[in-house]
């Protein structure tokens, strides 16, 4: 093959490759949402999120999450985080809602958003935060791994970074049902038939050992799932008696056959549209 024909077929290839993705104005929002397909980070005007004192029964998990979260708008060392545990407990709006206070303090942070489909992208992710002078919190909401899924292997371009090392500029905190990001049917089934039982699964497990914190989140009791309606209506001004709220509330999650921070949110919700007003 000539040398010209080479030179032909390489800038076709040019052409066919797409250009690399531009950084945008981050000046315009203080959220981005990560697309693949053409890679993009679009911007969120208005992130949806309840304020931090709403967020009720989780105090601890509350004053580490902050804490971290404001040494790292200020420039200060902070670890990867991950939230784990009970399903509709706070997770993700803690989350948000730790960005916005940091924000009410002051603090510069962009609060970014990754698909858990979209991780084998995350080096290229990296690669335009790493060139500002911004600072990122990345932020995969609902983390897990299952069967024959090798995504976790991206992750780590973020928890460990490679020899490049994570970004000084970025944090990554996930959400997950699961503490080891993976079933537990397939960790003791890799242990069972594994020849080396300790390592079958070592690499995947030992993946939330690279989040420098664990914070856990457990179901409500009756006492808190009712506070925490009692805010709501405090907060948007809906007028109800606490024996009537009692009543309604605790016959809302037995229909439900759950107890947690989401179904006494979808409770408020039914019950300011009874009332008829907004949210």
């Amino acid at each position: 093959m000539s040398k010209a024909t080479l030179k032909r077929i390489a800038a076709a290839l040019e052409r066919m490759a797409p250009a690399p993705l531009a950084a945008p104005d981050f000046t315009q929002a203080d959220g981005f949402v990560w697309h693949v397909g053409p890679d993009r980070l679009d911007a969120v005007r208005h992130i949806n999120r309840v304020d931090i004192s709403l967020l009720i029964g989780i105090d601890r998990a509350r004053d580490i999450l902050l804490e971290n979260t404001r040494q790292f708008a200020r420039g200060l060392p902070a670890n990867n985080v991950l939230l784990w545990g009970a399903r509709g407990m706070g997770k993700s709006s803690l989350v948000k809602a730790a960005h916005a206070e940091v924000l009410a303090e002051g603090c510069a942070l962009k609060l970014v958003e990754v698909q858990r489909e979209d991780l084998p992208s995350i080096g290229r992710l990296l690669n335009i935060l790493r060139e500002s002078d911004a600072r990122f919190l990345l932020f995969c909401d609902d983390l897990s791994f299952g069967h024959d899924d090798s995504h976790y292997k991206s992750l780590k371009a973020v928890l460990d970074g490679g020899i490049e090392g994570r970004p000084e500029n970025v944090v990554f905190y996930a959400t997950s049902n699961r503490r080891h990001l993976m079933p537990r049917d397939m960790i003791e089934n890799e242990r069972s038939t594994a020849i080396s039982p300790s390592e079958a699964v070592e690499e995947k497990v030992s993946l939330s050992d690279r989040f420098g914190l664990w914070l856990g989140f457990h179901p409500c009791d009756q006492d808190q799932y009712l506070a925490m309606i009692r805010g709501y209506c405090d907060a948007y001004q809906v007028a109800i008696s606490d024996t009537e709220l009692r009543a309604e509330a605790i016959e809302w999650q037995q229909t439900r056959g759950a107890r947690s921070g989401r179904v006494a949110w979808q409770y408020f919700v039914d019950l300011a549209g009874r009332r008829g007003i907004s949210l």
